[in-house]
């Protein structure tokens, strides 16, 4: 996605001593701080910043020119394929043309949602989550896969295990994502990168490579191109057989994301790219992802064989969630500019927003939701239809989470995406939303319409007698069915306006103004609508209807047309009833029909929730209801195995449906606190109804609409879920680090004096101190810094850089120094970097051997800016350090050693190969597995003097580690989240780790907010076993700081989900060994 937040320097960032760049203390002045710390004020850093930036932007273009390889000699796709509307002819199974896909012959209107396997590290809830998709009438799913997950070290590849003999394959295998949208049936667009952006810590690059890459990245470089490879030929390998040629669900490989074609070494990098994957065997067409109206990679070098362009109109101020931007209104005519041949692709569409740290940050619950809600889905996703665009993804269908060290520094842990009641249209603990509603009316609008898939813009004037209301007019060149996509010409409006339409019937060469007989088409504030003409449903047709389409097609052997509107506007349809009415049908009394030559003019009034019957016959079923009722409650499931469709009302969801031998097999979910009364339209032959295995009885008497009761299986019982208050709690010290007689010898030396990274360090002693130059990019970072005194030393200077809204404590000896804070007000005032004097208290200091030890938080390494790729290539760790008499001089030559520890073996030898690389950092109570289950080593362990209670008097970090069992029936599915609760304490200065069952799923940041409440997944979670909960507690200040965590319940059904097994229970990793007893 899209969002490239300014990271610049702003008011109020600390500079401190870089400024100098090692020139010392003149025209410096320091003042005193609180707490025995000092900050620096400088003087005169414009001309050194200045050289730096001269200086990098120098050695990036020579490192260019002597190091990158000349674009490979072989047609370009996008001149010998699609410049000139020659047919793409890889395979024949995806073609396109101008106005959509065509799927194995067949024309799609290509409707997906985007999904990231890796935010929800649990393959049974990919199935969950991919059949709601597939629920609300969606036919694909997009999906981001992560170099930084697969490919943790050079020459290393982690798919998972092998799929078969019952196994799934495990969190990390693309094969296992994909044969489950194979089974779901949905196609699949894979979106591999390298970058992918995705407010993914380097947009998704693998860490190791910011480092040993010295050339520019996202270029032609050939140590660039040299660390991609593997990955590509990894991924490739992993989806070649999964190619819809092969009969498999992709249909689509997107190249990299988010770019530039220019300056030059772009274009080159994308042509051998694309090379690379067609070397593989990708047959499928190569697609791009234009963060705006840019133009790139349509034609010339490296012009891929189908553009698309991402759009986020609304953008992602969560903090004013009721201020609107208005429509973009230029995408038809950008498309028909620049790609007229191709379909028109919006790879991401906004659906709905990140957010950012606090401590102004308004979180996703309910602000973001209402940035995106439902209603802007209306305006905004149907402006789109109105642009004629064919190929739509939402980002995001499912946000997930960004747990471990996934987040780019931009965002917290949770990637709910607006959820909390959103689109995302399923929550992050995938409960499903009134954005979730919204999208299945125009889903299976979508799905019911294939005409629709191919229409030509005809006119955006002249159609409404209203000049508030916008009215675009495209129409089907085949078949002459009209779609009249409807929007005030003020999208932002709350007012309600009202319209006639001159419209015009192909069928019978005739234009006319609607309605007829309502009094006119209303259109609520926020609200869009879609008109049609020429409408066909079955085998019949329909002249017009200023009511929505929901369902149109053949159920059961009759034509069934289901229409909805909202309850408080008046809607009309003229349809022409065929067929003899069966003896039960009964007309309803409020809605008004007038016979003409169009057919019978329908008026519907003002309606509750049910449903009206208009019309029922032997060959047709024509039925109304009120859109939110209807969006809530109704699903149009296929029929496995067939492309025929049942109609079912009444439960929370219907995940799918299958019918031999009479009997119709429903599966889904119920709420769990009361009755449901299923409404079926089905076979006419049905003769049995079983819903999850169950036999369902109906409702004495016969009707096209059956009325069964659905009850749950465990009505109205909550699941037991443990007060962890009252569970006994064991606590240990997790910082004997700051101990001058802890042992660092195994810790890795930090020599280095060179760095591939472009910014150097400020100031020091010509070592370079930066993590990811020895392995350590994720997580806590700890350094130590050894220095021989000899008694006029009275300060150190540190500069620090972990990313926005990080962290650092400083302990001279066992003597606490001071914290200094990185910040992010709500992605407004942002310090990823801080430069701090700390003045060394009385007594701290001893003659001889000293250490200053700092425990760095690492925020995260930023995403590309601009076309500057290596600004991902961030200096996180330690930019300078000196020390001082007590007259400002600096003092050389005393530093001895300095070492440095993350997680245990970094990227090249970490343990937790199961979680991955992001999982864990380098506390010393992660670095011995303590947050692992089975781990028992409880002898030196203290209780806590009050359970339940995480609380700690001084600066440190502490584990608070305890057990609990869960025993809930695999018939619910319960959405179970951990809550810090600080009881009113505000703004405390702490950081929370929270573990669970080793699953590093949350970081709370309390000073600066906004999460407190962490989702956490079935299968993450063992809902029938022992749960081992930790949580790494660091105090910041010395002050008294305490919080209390809770387990809640945030929702529960009677579910076919069924059990989910533990990921990755019983594998190597998984649990604690002895040999995590080190360091």
């Amino acid at each position: 996605m899209y969002d490239k937040p300014n990271l610049e320097c702003q008011d109020g960032e600390r500079l401190g001593l870089r400024e100098k760049a090692g020139m010392g203390l003149a025209g410096t002045e320091r003042r005193r701080g609180g707490g025995g710390r000092r900050r620096v004020v400088r003087w005169g850093f414009v001309t050194v910043a200045v050289c730096l930036l001269v200086s990098a932007a120098m050695s990036r273009a020579m490192w260019s020119v002597l190091r990158s390889r000349p674009a490979a000699n072989y047609a370009r796709p996008g001149q010998s394929d699609q410049a000139h509307g020659a047919p793409f002819n890889r395979t024949p199974d995806v073609q396109f043309d101008k106005y959509s896909l065509i799927i194995k012959g067949e024309r799609v209107f290509l409707h997906s949602a985007e999904l990231h396997p890796f935010r929800l590290p649990v393959p049974t809830l990919w199935r969950d989550v991919l059949l709601k998709f597939k629920a609300a009438g969606l036919n694909a799913v997009s999906i981001y896969t992560h170099m930084g997950v697969h490919n943790p070290a050079r020459d290393v590849l982690d798919f998972g295990a092998p799929l078969g003999a019952g196994e799934d394959g495990g969190w990390k295998s693309l094969q296992g994502f994909l044969s489950i949208c194979k089974e779901v049936g949905l196609w699949v667009v894979v979106r591999p990168g390298p970058y992918i952006n995705a407010e993914t810590s380097a947009g998704g690059i693998a860490h190791w490579i910011t480092t040993e890459v010295a050339g520019p990245l996202r270029t032609n470089a050939s140590d660039w191109e040299d660390a991609w490879r593997p990955y590509v030929a990894g991924i490739s390998a992993e989806v070649r057989a999964w190619q819809v040629d092969r009969g498999g669900p992709v249909i689509a490989v997107q190249i990299d994301n988010e770019y530039t074609q220019t300056p030059a070494g772009h274009g080159e990098y994308y042509e051998s790219l694309m090379a690379a994957f067609r070397e593989a065997g990708i047959v499928v067409p190569l697609t791009y992802n234009d963060p705006n109206p840019g133009e790139n990679f349509i034609n010339g070098t490296g012009g891929v064989d189908l553009y698309g362009m991402d759009s986020y109109p609304q953008r992602f101020d969560c903090s004013n969630p009721t201020v609107w931007r208005p429509v973009v209104e230029t995408y038809r005519t950008y498309h028909e500019r620049v790609n007229p041949s191709q379909p028109w692709y919006i790879p991401e569409f906004q659906a709905g927003s990140f957010d950012a740290w606090g401590p102004s940050a308004p979180g996703y619950s309910p602000a973001c939701y209402d940035l995106t809600n439902h209603e802007f889905m209306s305006v905004f996703n149907l402006q789109l239809w109105a642009s004629n665009a064919k190929m739509i993804n939402y980002y995001m269908g499912y946000g997930g989470t960004s747990w471990g060290g996934l987040p780019f520094p931009g965002v917290y842990t949770s990637y709910d995406y607006g959820a909390s009641a959103s689109l995302a249209t399923l929550t992050e603990s995938r409960a499903l939303t009134r954005k979730f509603d919204e999208l299945k009316l125009e889903g299976i609008f979508i799905r019911s319409t294939p005409d629709f898939a191919k229409t030509d813009w005809i006119a955006d004037s002249g159609i409404s007698t209203n000049s508030d209301v916008v009215a675009t007019y495209l129409r089907n060149p085949d078949t002459g069915s009209g779609f009249y996509v409807l929007r005030q010409k003020n999208s932002v409006s709350t007012e309600t306006v009202h319209t006639s339409l001159h419209i015009t019937l192909s069928s019978l060469s005739k234009e006319l103004d609607i309605p007829l007989v309502a009094p006119a088409v209303t259109l609520g504030g926020r609200q869009s609508k879609v008109v049609v003409t020429d409408y066909k449903f079955g085998s019949s047709h329909m002249a017009y209807s200023a009511a929505s389409v929901f369902f149109a097609g053949k159920v059961g052997g009759r034509d069934v047309l289901f229409l909805y509107g909202r309850s408080d506007q008046v809607h009309e349809a003229a349809i022409r009833f065929e067929g003899v009415s069966n003896p039960w049908f009964a007309p309803a009394h409020d809605t008004p029909l007038l016979e003409t030559d169009l057919g019978t003019v329908v008026t519907f009034y003002s309606t509750s929730d049910g449903l009206v019957t208009v019309w029922d016959s032997d060959t047709q079923l024509i039925l109304f209801g009120s859109e939110e009722w209807v969006g809530r409650e109704w699903w149009a499931p296929q029929l496995a195995g067939t492309n025929e469709t049942v109609l079912v009302g009444g439960p929370y969801l219907v995940r799918s449906a299958s019918y031999e031998d009479r009997v119709l097999e429903l599966t889904g979910d119920l709420d769990v606190d009361r009755e449901t009364r299923l409404l079926l339209i089905g076979p006419s032959d049905v003769r049995r109804v079983r819903w999850n295995g169950m036999d369902v009885v109906a409702d004495a008497g016969v009707a096209s609409v059956r009325a069964l009761t659905l009850v749950p299986r465990l009505q109205k019982q909550s699941p037991a879920i443990p007060d962890l208050g009252s569970l006994e709690w064991f606590y240990h010290d997790s910082l004997p680090e700051i101990s001058s007689e802890y042992d660092d010898t195994n810790w890795v030396t930090a020599d280095r004096t060179e760095t591939n990274i472009p910014e150097k360090m400020w100031y020091g002693d010509g070592r370079v101190l930066y993590g990811c130059d020895y392995g350590f990019c994720e997580n806590v970072v700890l350094w130590r810094g050894h220095f021989d005194a000899v008694g006029d030393e009275r300060s150190v200077n540190v500069s620090i850089n972990g990313g926005q809204a990080f962290a650092a404590s400083v302990w001279l000896n066992d003597v606490f120094l001071g914290t200094s804070y990185g910040n992010s007000t709500n992605n407004l005032n942002i310090l990823e970097e801080t430069d701090d004097a700390f003045v060394f208290p009385a007594g701290a200091m001893k003659l001889g051997a000293n250490v200053l030890t700092i425990v760095q938080d690492n925020m995260g390494l930023n995403e590309t800016e601009g076309d500057d790729a290596d600004t991902s290539k961030n200096p996180r760790g330690i930019r300078g350090f000196a020390l001082f008499d007590g007259e400002g001089a600096l003092l050389e030559g005393r530093w001895r050693d300095w070492k440095v520890q993350g997680k245990v073996g970094g990227y090249q030898g970490f343990p937790d190969k199961l979680r991955s690389v992001f999982n864990e950092g380098g506390l010393y109570g992660e670095r011995l597995g303590w947050h692992l289950p089975g781990f028992a080593g409880f002898d030196t362990w203290t209780r806590p003097s009050e359970q339940g209670l995480l609380a700690m008097d001084q600066p440190g970090v502490g584990f608070f580690l305890t057990h609990f069992d869960l025993d809930i029936s695999e018939f619910l599915d319960v959405h179970l989240s951990f809550e810090f609760d600080d009881a009113g304490a505000d703004r405390q200065p702490y950081r929370a780790f929270l573990f669970v069952n080793g699953w590093m799923m949350g970081e709370r940041v309390a000073n600066l907010g906004p999460q407190s409440k962490f989702p956490v997944q079935a299968g993450i979670l063992d809902y029938q076993g022992t749960n081992t909960l930790a949580v790494a507690f660091w105090n910041m200040e010395p002050v008294p700081i305490g919080t209390r965590i809770k387990l809640v319940i945030d929702g529960v059904w009677d579910s076919a989900l069924g059990r989910v097994p533990v990921e990755g229970l019983g594998k190597e990793g998984y649990a604690w060994t002895a040999s995590r007893d080190v360091l």
